[in-house]
């Protein structure tokens, strides 16, 4: 697995434009998925969704993913589970205190993000600390929930201002 997230991190420039059409697929579908029913794909999506981000970042599953705006190096992966930048022991060479043969994921995330679009700002965005209730969620479910619902209130007040 780490060989393949460090092709994440080398690639994370095509991977954010895979990820920004796959987002905007699934807000397009949130009304398709609002009436299957949310709950009852959780199982099945978070299931895809572990394999899939598994296998390209060693996810985590932790429900709120943040590859977009650490270079596609999933925080999670850092042994104390830092989410807003590494500790005070990265080694001079790169690698993590803790783990010493694998390469800090903070250093991987900056090298990702540097490569991105929209990385060298995104890096930068201060994420809130782990809600341990949504393990093993879908953040692909959540993205679509949260993106559908926040278009159709934005076309619902646009209705509303229109004559």
């Amino acid at each position: 697995m780490y060989a393949v997230r460090g092709w994440s991190v080398r690639h994370a420039r095509s991977l954010e434009r895979f990820y920004a059409a796959f987002e905007r697929l699934l807000v397009a579908l949130h009304p398709l998925l609002n009436r299957l029913g949310y709950e009852r794909l959780e199982r099945p999506v978070a299931a895809v969704e572990k394999a899939v981000k598994g296998f390209l970042f060693d996810c985590r599953m932790c429900g709120q993913c943040a590859l977009g705006s650490t270079g596609m190096s999933c925080p999670m992966n850092c042994p104390k589970n830092l989410r807003n930048g590494p500790c005070g022991g990265v080694r001079a060479n790169g690698h993590c205190e803790v783990e010493p043969a694998m390469r800090c994921v903070w250093v991987e995330a900056f090298a990702g993000s540097q490569r991105m679009r929209e990385g060298r700002a995104a890096i930068h965005t201060v994420q809130w600390a782990v809600d341990r209730r949504l393990h093993g969620r879908s953040s692909w479910l959540k993205v679509a929930r949260e993106g559908g619902s926040a278009s159709a209130s934005h076309r619902e007040t646009a209705s509303r201002r229109s004559p």
